[in-house]
């Protein structure tokens, strides 16, 4: 039986700049024809109950996608474990039944469509609080399940320790790694650079998403 998600909350990290395609927002940048954030909320809204949207500046510049946006509540661009315990702040303040939230990043259009049933039950069998995807033989923590119960603990680790890489907080709490397979590409396939998305309009175009 699958996990019931419909209280997990999604927060996407839109933090990212497009500096090798110009600058800006990268989520903000077209891929045939539509922002590359409107292919990742589409792909995510269906396996959650909640979407919420993480980014600094004027949030005026999401007001067409209908969502919330949440700047980070740790000053000086502090990363995606920022972005993490933002999501997780608003989570507890505005889903009060939700036990767990996932991060996904923003770039990333192909993730799969079962990530989040899979992230749970990943970290089911592993009899761990945490979990994250891993794909041809990379681990991508951006893309994890993460546990409101631990909050407190990010905040310390975020705050006081200033610790910013995401594996070494993970670490300390115990992670599964979830394998997704990689037959029409990698899932986890990020636009960095203008031939990035042509490479992934070709795929929308062979549908291999």
């Amino acid at each position: 039986m699958s996990p019931d998600t419909t209280s997990i909350v999604a927060v996407l990290l839109a933090g990212g700049q497009a500096r090798r395609m110009g600058g800006g927002d990268k989520c903000l940048v077209p891929l045939a024809g539509r922002p590359l954030l409107t292919h990742v909320i589409a792909r995510i809204a269906p396996q959650v109950g909640q979407v919420l949207i993480n980014a600094n500046g004027d949030p005026a510049r999401f007001s067409s996608f209908g969502l919330p946006v949440v700047a980070d509540t740790v000053e000086g661009f502090a990363g995606p474990l920022a972005g993490v315990l933002t999501g997780l702040q608003w989570t507890v303040e505005n889903v009060p039944l939700a036990t767990q939230m996932v991060s996904i990043a923003t770039d990333t259009p192909f993730f799969p469509a079962d990530l989040v049933s899979r992230l749970m039950t990943g970290a089911e069998k592993a009899g761990t609080p945490l979990a994250v995807a891993s794909s041809a033989a990379r681990t991508h923590p951006v893309f994890g399940l993460w546990p409101v119960s631990l909050l407190d603990n990010l905040a310390e680790a975020v705050t006081i320790e200033g610790l910013r890489k995401v594996d070494i907080w993970t670490a300390r709490h115990g992670v599964a790694e979830v394998e997704f397979d990689t037959p029409d590409g990698d899932p986890f396939f990020n636009l960095n650079r203008p031939e990035d998305i042509a490479e992934a309009e070709a795929r929308l175009r062979e549908g291999k998403v």
